[in-house]
C-alpha cells in the first residue's frame, strides 16, 4: 500500500477477499491476544487495530477495518487509517471553531461596511482565521507523517494476519 504524498489525511483501501465474512472476522479473532505486538478489536463485522497504549503518542493511527460478503464466498475488506478518535473529535472541532468565527468575523465585516463604519480589524481577523486554518491543516499532515510508520505497521499486521490464519 501507498501513502504517498496526496492531499489525503485519513487514507482508505478496500480489498475483495475469496472467503466468507466469517473467516476472515475468525482470523482476527485468532490473533487478538497476540501480546504487546497490536490491539485487536472485533465488533460485528468491524475490527479495530490499534498499537498499545504504552507504545502510543499523541498522533498514534488506529486502523477501521469493515468486513463485509457480497457473495457466497466473495467478501469485501475497506480499512480507513485514521487518528485516535479523541484527536480525530479535537481537530474537527477546532476546524469548525476557525470556520464559525470566519463566518462572524465576515458578518461583522459586512455589517461595518454597510454601516460605512471602518472594517479593516474583521478583515485582520478573517485572515487570521484562514492562517489558522492553515495551521491545523498543516498540523494534520504532521501528524499523518509521524505515524507513518505505525500506519504501514498496521497495515502489514493486517496483511499477515489474513494470509497466516485463512
Amino acid at each position: 500500500m501507498e501513502l504517498g504524498e496526496e492531499i489525503v489525511l485519513r487514507p482508505r483501501f478496500k480489498y475483495d477477499l475469496n472467503v466468507s465474512a466469517e473467516v476472515a472476522l475468525n482470523a482476527f479473532e485468532k490473533v487478538k491476544n497476540n501480546g504487546d505486538e497490536i490491539v485487536v478489536t472485533c465488533v460485528e463485522h468491524h475490527v479495530f487495530l490499534k498499537i498499545p497504549k504504552h507504545k502510543q503518542h499523541f498522533w498514534s493511527p488506529q486502523l477501521d477495518i469493515e468486513i463485509t460478503e457480497f457473495e457466497e464466498g466473495k467478501t469485501n475488506l475497506s480499512g480507513l487509517f485514521g487518528p485516535k478518535p479523541a484527536v480525530w473529535t479535537l481537530f474537527m472541532f477546532l476546524h469548525f471553531g476557525v470556520a464559525s468565527l470566519f463566518i462572524a468575523f465576515a458578518i461583522w465585516a459586512y455589517t461595518n461596511a454597510s454601516l460605512k463604519s471602518p472594517y479593516s480589524l474583521q478583515i485582520v481577523l478573517m485572515a487570521l482565521m484562514i492562517l489558522a486554518w492553515f495551521v491545523l491543516y498543516f498540523a494534520g499532515r504532521m501528524g499523518k507523517s509521524a505515524g507513518k510508520k505505525e500506519m504501514e505497521r498496521l497495515y502489514r499486521f493486517m496483511q499477515k494476519t489474513l494470509t497466516n490464519y485463512y
